[in-house]
């Protein structure tokens, strides 16, 4: 079924169904009637993605992402850019990935169209429409990560921008390809957009903040090899190992120094004519070689064997001499790689909540004897072995390499002038120009952001512009997003120009590598387009702690951040809507924003991976078939929290079959002990407490109690009366069986786990601790105990250790009324940040083992919305605005002062409207004020033994 009926069918071109990374354009022009009025609209879909224009005027982007079974379209109302009586032209960009990732399942390129008013269709996709491959789009340009797409690489001179405009002569395109009528598969129903659109805001950046004479090693190179050494692994995102290798023959003119480098890591070993280097240097992941070659050829066999979740594999060589690399086996040409690949020789793939996952064996007989293989010659033996790289997998524009390993990097001073690139301003910037080498400027967008950058620059032809986001710049020190390909290459042609990249991006900092002859460049402009989901700043607060105000704001603008299409973990390394992640986002999001769209769309998405397992994938949509239970149980939770926010009981009643079809499969783990014992990733923090893959997790089984209670209660606002008693009661004998099996009477605590085998874990932590305490399991004097251990945590226990699991014990000690503890913790932690120039939320707390590495790195990811707790619990429990029943009619206003002497803040209504409590202590008086609309129920509670006014302000609502 479709929800309207569609002229329109889907549409393609090329040769190839689902081509890698391909960047096709899309025309048709018609005439409009004199007679149409501006109630004309378009509805679009496409896979991947798409950019829309209307007579050269960019419309908008989209799909959201989505289950190919259940694609979404956009509507746009284009009256007032069309040209009744004459000829009008409808273009799109479409952007295939060809692989899947963690937001999108592989299906097929596709375009589907239509454009109608006054009943009438007057263009809509078939035959007749022209396509034609973006000219200068490279497709081997680098797989930024595995849960993304890919980053850009554009030759300008081997395109024409004017291919979005009426008149455009697009005669030498060809016809674009018929696939089938609008339910076709795999997209098999097609569902209106269920959120706005999101916002495009232009930022200009805060300065050039540094400059650098540069230079790239003479070779740098990206790769996939998951998809070259296991090609079916482009149809899923699961994590997979291989076992092989990297070969090519390095080719000297005399004798000299080389460096050969690996400047994202990925790799084991080093060969070279059979001789095995052990020895390299640079700061992990990255790996730097010296050698010392005679003149002539020398096979290089790199042990690649390694688990690949995805991404690019970087290789860099450089020297003293002239070099050359070359295929050492299969015959040279235009296209071809100069490297091969060796094996695998064995491979597998894994998926968390499948028992039986094989391992990869590495004992192969022809690995093993390759390892002496020391020329081409004797490579040839292994001929059966060896595959050439696949030009689609392949670049030598590898920015990524080329920006992290600089063989030179010397700093110069930043010309006032060159700050007009980042000014909005009519004079151009003008870059100075270096005898050897290239120039890099640091530029500071003052703050995260996240979306589209682009930039003007004039230019001679073949002039590079090279980009490259990063979250973290200090000093001479930066933060490389090992594990993302942040980048972008942009090839001048002559002249002045702009160029608006496709891609969505995070980051602080752009390193803009200007290539060639820079010093008859000029930029003009250098901005990103902000694209996040459209909110209204209702929520406010501030109080008498400046360091509170500025951490509030910081999570503010985290969270919005990570609000697009669905809520995502961060708009940097993954973009990925994460199911657990997002309950506490949400939370958030209520306080701050007021969005319910967004939250809505989020929940709804999730059952939609029951085609994959019954127990709910922990992100979607992906290709990633990865449980983590605690990630359903969240989902549960924050459906109950959705509905009890706004009073929607329609969605109660929609969502409670995928609620409860879950449950009953989790139940079905339950072991003989009443306790759940499941295979999976047995997350919640990343601190190392005893979570093992296999066994009964104590946090996990805390959880599952808090999900079967709330969703007791889901299912009576559902109207499932008559369900709600089996959940409580199901909720209640597991409770009575951890009590019973995960408590350790010595240590007076709940253990992490008992492991498959049966032995129960020798390590305590707090966070089995917090959530035991949450979740109401610990009762009498346990529950004392737990309540000391949120004020004095014992040091022998493992400790908080992630910004999200403090999320948690927030709520913990919020529950036990230590807000002023909650208070400090929050200083201590988030100050922390601000303390290091941080304006968004970090995903880490710095004594996370992945830092310890290199004492530079504070965290992972610099913007992470999981962390933005003190945007909920400021106005929860210092404002103390909260709601008391469904939908916020009744709303308890409890303010904890903890130390404060004044604070003052609002909360956004799901429905519309705020409450606003403005509170102050004077002489050891609260007087308060309160304003919410007159049809909610206020009732005021001033802290315990205090006495003080109270001041009722109300308003009538307007309702839509």
């Amino acid at each position: 079924m479709t929800s309207r009926d569609w002229q329109a069918s889907w549409i393609w071109g090329g040769a190839e169904d689902s081509p890698r990374n391909e960047w096709r354009c899309f025309r048709r022009a018609f005439d409009v009637p004199a007679d149409v009025d501006r109630s004309a609209r378009l509805h679009i879909s496409a896979d991947s993605r798409y950019v829309l224009y209307v007579n050269g005027t960019q419309v908008g982007r989209g799909p959201v992402r989505s289950w190919p079974k259940e694609q979404f379209y956009d509507t746009y109302e284009i009256g007032h850019l069309l040209r009744p009586g004459g000829a009008n032209t409808i273009a799109a960009l479409v952007l295939h990935f060809g692989v899947s990732n963690f937001y999108y399942i592989r299906g097929r390129g596709g375009l589907l169209a239509e454009a109608e008013a006054n009943g009438r269709v007057l263009a809509a996709t078939d035959g007749e429409w022209t396509t034609e491959r973006l000219g200068g789009q490279q497709a081997g340009s680098p797989r930024m990560a595995c849960q993304q797409g890919f980053a850009e690489v554009i030759d300008a001179r081997a395109g024409d921008d004017r291919w979005i405009e009426p008149g455009f002569d697009d005669g030498h395109w060809a016809k674009a390809r018929t696939i089938g009528a609008a339910g076709t598969a795999p997209w098999l129903t097609l569902v209106p957009r269920d959120i706005p659109f999101l916002t495009e805001e232009k930022f200009y950046p805060a300065s050039v903040m540094s400059l650098h004479r540069v230079q790239a090693p003479a070779f740098v190179a990206a790769l996939d090899l998951r998809n070259q050494m296991v090609p079916e692994s482009a149809n899923h995102a699961n994590p997979i190992a291989y076992c092989g290798y990297l070969a090519t023959e390095l080719v000297l003119e005399r004798d000299g120094d080389v460096t050969i480098g690996f400047p994202g890591g990925r790799m084991n070993r080093l060969l070279v004519d059979g001789v095995p280097y052990e020895t390299w240097r640079g700061e992990q992941p990255e790996r730097y070689y010296d050698l010392k070659l005679s003149a002539g050829g020398h096979l290089v066999l790199v042990d690649v064997t390694v688990g690949d979740h995805g991404g690019s594999f970087h290789i860099g060589v450089d020297g003293d001499v002239p070099f050359a690399l070359r295929a050492p086996i299969g015959e040279a040409g235009e296209t071809a790689a100069p490297f091969v690949t060796v094996g695998p020789f064995d491979h597998s793939e894994w998926i968390d909540h499948r028992p039986g996952h094989r391992e990869m064996r590495k004992d192969h007989p022809d690995y093993e004897s390759l390892r002496t293989c020391a020329s081409s010659a004797e490579l040839a033996a292994y001929r059966s072995w060896i595959r050439p790289v696949d030009p689609s997998m392949y670049t030598e524009d590898d920015v990524f390499g080329a920006s992290v390993w600089r063989t030179v990097a010397e700093r110069r001073s930043v010309p006032l002038s060159l700050q007009n690139a980042v000014l909005p301003v009519p004079e151009p910037a003008a870059l100075p120009g270096f005898a050897d080498g290239d120039v890099e400027l640091v530029i500071d967008l003052g703050r995260e952001r996240s979306g589209f950058v682009g930039f003007e620059i004039e230019a001679p032809a073949g002039t590079i512009v090279d980009g490259y986001g990063v979250e973290y710049v200090r000093d001479e020190y930066i933060q490389h997003t090992y594990g993302l390909d942040n980048t972008f290459r942009y090839v001048c042609r002559a002249g002045r120009q702009r160029y608006l990249s496709p891609v969505r991006r995070g980051f602080r900092y752009l390193i803009l590598t200007i290539r060639g002859e820079t010093e008859r460049v000029k930029l003009h402009e250098v901005y990103l387009n902000q694209s996040t989901y459209p909110v209204a700043e209702i929520g406010r607060f501030r109080c008498s702690d400046a360091q509170l105000n500025e951490i509030w704001e910081m999570s503010k603008h985290t969270t919005r951040l990570c609000m697009e299409d669905t809520f995502v973990d961060c708009p940097a390394y993954e973009q990925v809507f994460w199911v657990g992640d997002s309950r506490n986002e949400a939370l958030v999001n209520y306080y701050v924003f007021g969005a319910t769209d967004i939250v809505k769309r989020c929940l709804n998405l999730v059952p939609g991976s029951a085609d994959m397992t019954p127990l709910y994938v922990d992100q979607v949509p992906s290709a990633w078939s990865s449980v983590i239970p605690n990630w359903t149980f969240f989902w549960i939770i924050a459906c109950e929290e959705y509905a009890a926010h706004t009073g929607d009981r329609a969605f109660a009643r929609s969502i409670w079959p995928a609620v409860r079809h879950t449950l009953d499969h989790y139940l079905q783990h339950l072991d003989d002990s009443g306790l759940l014992f499941i295979r999976g990733w047995n997350l919640l923090d990343w601190a190392p407490i005893d979570q093992p893959g296999d066994g009964i997790v104590t946090h996990q089984n805390l959880f599952l109690v808090k999900a079967l209670r709330q969703a007791a209660r889901l299912a009576q606002a559902a109207g499932a009366d008559a369900e709600a008693p089996r959940y409580e009661e199901r909720a209640d004998a597991l409770a009575r069986a951890i009590n019973a099996k995960l408590w350790d009477e010595a240590r007076s605590a709940y253990l992490d786990c008992i492991h498959a085998d049966g032995r129960r874990s020798s390590v305590f932590s707090m966070q089995t601790q917090v959530v035991a305490y949450l979740c109401d399991v610990a009762e009498g004097e346990r529950r004392s105990a737990m309540e000391d251990y949120l004020l004095s945590p014992p040091p022998a226990f493992v400790q908080i250790g992630s910004p999200f699991m403090s999320f948690f014990y927030y709520e913990a000690l919020e529950k036990s009324g230590n807000h002023r503890h909650l208070l400090d913790d929050i200083r201590k932690h988030y100050g922390l940040m601000l303390d290091h120039g941080a304006t968004t939320c970090w995903e880490m707390y710095p004594n996370f083992d992945e830092n310890r590495a290199n004492p530079n790195q504070l965290t992972r990811s610099h913007c992470h919305a999981w962390s933005a707790a003190p945007g909920y619990f400021l106005g929860a429990s210092i404002l103390g605005v909260k709601r008391s029943d469904a939908g916020w009619q009744s709303v308890e206003i409890a303010p904890q002062p903890s130390g404060l002497t004044w604070a003052e803040g609002a909360v956004p209504l799901p429905e519309g409207g705020h409450v606003a409590v403005r509170w102050r202590l004077e002489e050891g008086r609260l007087n308060l004020r309160v304003e919410a609309p007159s049809d909610v129920r206020v009732d005021v509670r001033l802290p315990e033994g205090m006495e003080g006014d109270v001041e009722r302000v109300t308003f009538e609502r307007l309702w839509d």
